[in-house]
């Protein structure tokens, strides 16, 4: 059996275009070096990768309920697309990456994870790490969506 190389595909992030997006990228970066925490809220004690995106969009001044009636694994799809149908966020389908993009992944069967992308490459909370890392692009993750904080 003969393998081809595989060519990694070129993602050229842009800049923050929004004040809201600048937020949300540049908390991402503080919370780098965070420990792994499930259900984890605070940068201090420990954050998943939903409080990595509920603490960013908080400093992009959107509130929410946070929940906390999930699993690292489950079927969990359906109830996050529904969240971000609210009309603040816009789902990008147009091949764009900019800093403070939200995406949805999936690592594995039945697991979805999310990300926020910064300047220079994607933050998350990272279980087997066990702390909040920065990953350059493009992701060893399928992903599933992307959405854009718009604000009010």
């Amino acid at each position: 059996m003969t393998y081809l190389p595989v060519t990694p595909v070129a993602i050229r992030l842009q800049p923050p275009q929004t004040k809201p997006q600048a937020s949300i990228a540049a908390c991402a970066l503080t919370c780098l070096g965070a420990p792994f925490r499930l259900h984890g809220r605070s940068p201090e004690t420990g954050l998943d990768c939903v409080g990595v995106v509920s603490a960013c969009l908080f400093e992009a001044g959107y509130r929410f309920e946070i929940p906390t009636d999930y699993r690292l694994r489950g079927d969990f799809e359906g109830r996050v697309q529904a969240f971000f149908t609210d009309s603040k966020f816009r789902n990008v389908d147009d091949g764009s990456w900019i800093a403070g993009d939200i995406l949805l992944l999936r690592p594995g069967p039945r697991h979805i994870h999310f990300a926020v992308l910064a300047h220079v490459g994607a933050v998350h909370a990272h279980v087997g790490l066990g702390r909040v890392v920065l990953t350059p692009l493009p992701l060893p993750y399928g992903n599933i969506t992307q959405w854009r904080f718009q604000g009010d």
